[in-house]
């Protein structure tokens, strides 16, 4: 597909005050685009306007979970631009601490699809008569754990997943309107939200090693994440997966993840830092709440739902494609 310029064009990004969001702002401005910076910190998007300076930067405080506000967002960004472009839909949630489906606190489940899934969705839906209009594009920020297995992290990687099968489907859609959309897969990430998973949590810390071969488990700067970022809108492209190790574990993820998820089955150290972990949970819940061990009921753990953005915990990639198949499989980390 042709070049497409960023120069002149306008682009919303969603979590604008996060490592991720906050790089590719500077990047995307860098190459001549007008910014609308959105995220829920108003000071943060505000410091980081006046960074990159008041002519093509705008600062907006927005809950993605809120559509009315996403919906004034554009309609801001036409009155100070006269246009939007590009749609970067980055804002995203990870859990305050890894948790099994048994033990994990429901609403801490609830919120993080409520952020990745339907926040992606309201951005996307608020953005797109402008986007069509313009012939632009949309990009998504999933992660790989989209397709590597979501053992302790499952919220996390079911909206990832759901996310990318959006983002398909509009890519599709939006064809006969001359506009464009793809997924972002960014490994681990040297963010907030991967430090859990880097010595901010033991137990995370440990699945992420058990779990990823050394090339997987290192964490990329945000800037390196930014400069791919760059490059696919430009390209137009349908998927830009970062560190480039990753892209044969998602090519090959037909084959790979049945491998993967017997490894991890089978890992006696993952399945000892798993009993730790619901071991753990059942400890710090309220008498009643802790999960029957028979398999009986098994609800939430006490922990409270994670705020937007939160100081997550990592997503964690599934063993890769290396010529040995993954190890264990642990936890981690965009967001």
């Amino acid at each position: 597909m042709r070049h497409y310029s960023l120069s002149g064009r306008t682009v919303l990004i969603t979590g604008a005050a996060g490592g991720i969001g906050t790089a590719c702002a500077r990047a995307l401005h860098a190459r001549g685009a007008s910014l609308v910076l959105a995220g829920r910190d108003a000071s943060s998007v505000a410091t980081l306007a006046r960074e990159l300076g008041g002519d093509r930067a705008l600062a907006l405080s927005v809950d993605v979970t809120d559509r009315p506000a996403l919906d004034d967002a554009v309609a801001r960004t036409v009155d100070r631009f006269g246009r939007l472009d590009v749609v970067f839909a980055n804002a995203g949630a990870a859990p305050a601490r890894p948790a099994t489906v048994a033990t994990v606190d429901p609403a801490a489940f609830e919120h993080i699809v409520e952020v990745n899934l339907l926040g992606v969705w309201r951005t996307v839906r608020a953005a797109l008569p402008q986007v069509i209009a313009h012939r632009g594009h949309v990009l998504v920020n999933a992660s790989v754990y989209a397709y590597v297995n979501g053992a302790v992290n499952a919220a996390y990687a079911a909206s990832k997943a759901g996310v990318e099968q959006l983002t398909r489907a509009l890519r599709v859609e939006l064809s006969p309107h001359g506009a464009t959309a793809g997924v972002l897969f960014p490994g681990w990430v040297e963010t907030e939200m991967t430090r859990l998973a880097f010595g901010g949590d033991e137990l995370a810390t440990r699945m992420r090693e058990v779990g990823f071969p050394r090339p997987l488990a290192a964490a990329i700067p945000a800037e390196a994440v930014a400069r791919r970022v760059v490059k696919g809108i430009e390209r137009r492209s349908a998927s830009i997966t970062v560190p480039r190790r990753w892209q044969p574990v998602g090519v090959l993820r037909g084959v790979v993840n049945p491998l993967c998820d017997r490894l991890l089955i089978r890992d006696p150290g993952l399945r000892s830092l798993l009993r730790a972990l619901e071991g753990k949970a059942r400890d710090a819940a309220p008498s009643g709440d802790a999960p029957d061990p028979d398999g009986g009921s098994a609800p939430a753990g006490s922990r409270a739902a994670a705020p937007h953005p939160p100081v997550p915990e990592p997503k964690r990639p599934c063993p890769p494609t290396d010529p040995t198949p993954p190890e264990s499989g642990r936890p981690e980390p965009q967001r």
